[in-house]
């Protein structure tokens, strides 16, 4: 290598010795590019707001069939499902002993009765003999007291009878209401009284039926909004188990009076009409309320973040800064949030590569 040559190369390594030199005291280096995002622009639209709740079937009405007196179970004249009326024979107790005991009170009204006319005759006869001077007014007064003690005697006697009676009658146990037979725990010969645990039955009219659910105070609140503002606001769908919409469109016509303290929410009932009978009690299905929503600010899902119970977004600023903002959600479809408050109309956010995406990062908008 010549002088001329070495001294070149020294020259360079001092040139880069220099710059090296003022990048260390301070002079910025160039920054690597930035993270190159999608990105949308918030718009205001309308929608459907639609929210979902468990729910549990109920019968209009669910009696518990219950024998009214003791005695073994002698006849069973329905199966279990079966559909009855008002009225209907549904199970016979022995009542050999409750007639034996009707007649022997029957018989004691007789015995009141004859001596009920023994007694008046009596008193007629002391009557007629007073007015003679044969009896004394003291005598016709005793004769009096003991037709009026027979007497007393003899609806004693009717009412021993009648009670008698209404057990006879309790024997066969009729349907209280038209409905549906549920599970027959007994079988005959089986000892049934008025305590026993379990009933004969249960009987359930599902010619319309209650639905169950309940509500958080804040999805309440906003119902209550909704309710002043829609003449169809009470207007509910229920999905069933298997995932189809119910036919029958129903009507929320009770709500209690206060929230659950252990929850925070409240129990509302709906009520469906069943004319095919396709809901039973003891049904569970899901109640969907739905509401139309006017100038609300539709955001992408995927361009939101779920932590915990909420939802986050990024917005750009003017110098593509991203911030990360939480959202609060009036209801959503399966592509889109219908926002609250958390963004305005013309808001940029950021729509894909979230997971890279750090608050005060700056990015790129994609073109």
């Amino acid at each position: 290598m010549n002088l001329k040559s070495s001294l070149n190369t020294v020259v360079g390594l001092g040139i880069l010795v220099s710059v090296f030199s003022c990048q260390s005291k301070g002079t910025p280096a160039a920054n690597p590019s930035a993270l190159e995002v999608s990105v949308h622009q918030v718009q205001l639209g309308n929608g459907i707001s639609k929210n979902t709740y468990s729910a549990s079937i109920e019968g209009i009405t669910n009696v518990e069939v219950r024998p009214q007196t003791s005695g073994y179970l002698s006849k069973i004249f329905v199966d279990e499902g079966a559909y009855v009326h008002a009225g209907q024979a549904l199970f016979k107790i022995d009542d050999r002993p409750f007639v034996e005991q009707y007649k022997t009170a029957k018989a004691a009204v007789h015995v009141a009765e004859a001596n009920l006319k023994n007694l008046k005759i009596d008193l007629d006869r002391k009557v007629e003999l007073v007015d003679n001077k044969i009896v004394s007014d003291l005598q016709v007064t005793q004769a009096k007291a003991s037709y009026e003690a027979s007497l007393a005697s003899l609806e004693q006697a009717r009412a021993t009878m009648n009670a008698a009676k209404i057990n006879v009658d309790f024997c066969l146990v009729k349907a209280p209401v038209s409905g549906y037979i549920g599970r027959i725990p007994y079988r005959l010969g089986s000892l049934v009284n008025a305590a026993s645990v379990e009933p004969l039955t249960l009987l359930t009219d599902i010619n319309q039926v209650y639905a169950y659910f309940s509500m958080s105070e804040a999805d309440f609140v906003n119902f209550q909004d909704k309710k002043s503002s829609s003449s169809a606001r009470d207007s509910v769908d229920l999905i069933l188990s298997n995932g189809k919409k119910y036919t029958q469109k129903g009507v929320i016509d009770a709500v209690t009076g206060q929230f659950d303290k252990n929850t925070g929410s409240i129990s509302i009932r709906a009520r469906f009409a069943n004319p095919n009978r396709q809901l039973r009690a003891g049904n569970t299905g899901r109640i969907e309320m739905t509401a139309a929503l006017d100038d609300v600010l539709l955001v992408p899902i995927k361009a939101t973040l779920a932590v915990q119970d909420k939802i986050y977004t990024y917005k750009l600023d003017k110098d593509n800064k991203a911030e990360q903002v939480e959202l609060q959600i009036a209801g959503k479809t399966t592509e889109e949030y219908y926002v609250k408050s958390g963004l305005q109309a013309g808001d940029r956010v950021i729509t894909g590569g979230l997971g890279f995406v750090r608050p005060g990062a700056v990015v790129k908008p994609k073109k």
